[in-house]
């Protein structure tokens, strides 16, 4: 039985926005999954196969990037780069959802057959590929006109779970509707864009369109790049009941909008945070993790509440197994600290600031993947890390 300990935690982010926080000193992990956590932990947590020392910092569950432009294998031709995936990981990324493999695909074409088989293919490879650990929720079919029935029920069969709708050869954006729903009878959750155009064939989808389609997430409302009206964002906030996405990659006015309306509307538990990278606006390890610290400073939430936008938040609008640190979950966890140079003492001061906090270990299912991170700022306090070898680990 592989055993992983966290002793000496100073804080906890739970994922859970209505229980933000809470009180515990260690988390002990078996065979991927948290066991325990507290002083209940704390015992079999020192005598682990492996100990991570975090020295009084922060354990965050590990972020979900829930509108991420992979197509197959750790690349992306938009941006013309290699090995994102592996850094997003250092960013502090523990699963991405796909916003659909052939948004980006070189000759895409709108044939149903193809947008099915693409799917499906991106779901199987996706299953057995886990670039630094990370898990890669692929084969979003972007939905075209004559996918039927039989289609949908055949890609659910093969392990397709989303869809996404908006870059489909439609003479119209409300004439995607029926494929919308066909999606949704067949257990996908459908993410829609919104907003102005993107790339090319991409259809422009306002707050009339996304209330007549009804998918279950609005994606990038606060633009990809071009964000809804404000008047269209209160309707959706007030008039329906999808989650609404925000994004690095998008307009920042707009996202502390979207997040003072939704707290308003007492809506806050719809927001789900995403970088909608790989994109123009380029590769972003740290995407997610930037508006954190931005919603979190600009916005007036609670850096724990932030981070729950971010894990615990996307995993229910997009239905997976991860996202929140609790007994019986997986182990999906980020060690991190305030950055040197920073005036905060801690991870949950930093982010308050808009700093962005440093990352010394990251966990997924239970494997300690990453020490020091290449990519954030140098943490003030590094997690020490024995029993496992990892590149980085406290140094």
């Amino acid at each position: 039985m592989a055993t992983l300990g966290l002793v000496n935690v100073g804080a906890v982010a739970t994922g859970v926005l209505a229980t933000p926080t809470v009180e515990a000193d260690a988390i002990l992990v078996e065979d991927g999954r948290i066991v325990a956590i507290g002083r209940e932990a704390l015992p079999a947590a020192r005598e682990a196969a492996v100990v991570v020392d975090c020295l009084g910092t922060t354990v965050m569950p590990g972020l979900i990037d829930s509108h991420c432009h992979v197509v197959l294998g750790d690349y992306t031709p938009r941006q013309k780069t290699v090995d994102f995936l592996d850094s997003y990981v250092h960013g502090g990324v523990t699963s991405v959802v796909s916003a659909g493999e052939g948004v980006h695909a070189p000759g895409r074409t709108h044939a149903s057959a193809a947008a099915k088989a693409l799917a499906i293919a991106a779901a199987a490879c996706y299953a057995g590929f886990h670039p630094n650990g990370m898990k890669v929720n692929a084969g979003s079919v972007i939905l075209e006109p004559g996918l039927t029935d039989d289609d949908f029920a055949e890609m659910a069969r093969h392990g397709v779970r989303h869809a996404k709708y908006g870059f489909g050869g439609y003479d119209n954006p409300r004439d995607g509707e029926p494929e919308v729903r066909r999606a949704q009878k067949h257990g996908l959750c459908v993410m829609s864009h919104s907003g102005g155009t993107s790339i090319p064939g991409s259809s422009p989808i306002d707050h009339e369109t996304l209330l007549h389609l009804k998918p279950d997430v609005a994606g990038h409302v606060n633009g990809g790049t071009t964000a809804l009206d404000d008047d269209g964002v209160r309707r959706l906030v007030v008039e329906s009941d999808m989650a609404l996405q925000v994004v690095q990659a998008g307009n920042l006015r707009s996202s502390l909008l979207i997040v003072r309306l939704a707290r308003e509307a007492n809506a806050l538990h719809r927001v789900c945070i995403a970088s909608d990278t790989p994109t123009g606006t380029g590769v972003m390890p740290m995407g997610c993790v930037k508006t954190v610290a931005e919603l979190s400073s600009l916005g007036g939430l609670a850096p724990a509440e932030t981070i729950a936008l971010a894990t615990g938040n996307n995993a229910r609008a997009f239905r997976l197994a991860t996202g929140t640190l609790a007994v019986g979950q997986p182990a999906d966890l980020v060690v991190c600290d305030a950055p040197v140079g920073s005036s905060a003492r801690d991870a949950f001061g930093a982010i308050a600031r808009g700093d962005i906090p440093g990352i010394s270990c990251i966990v997924i299912d239970g494997v300690v993947r990453v020490g020091r991170s290449r990519n954030t700022p140098l943490a003030q306090r590094l997690a020490t890390i024995t029993g496992a070898s990892v590149a980085g680990a406290g140094h």
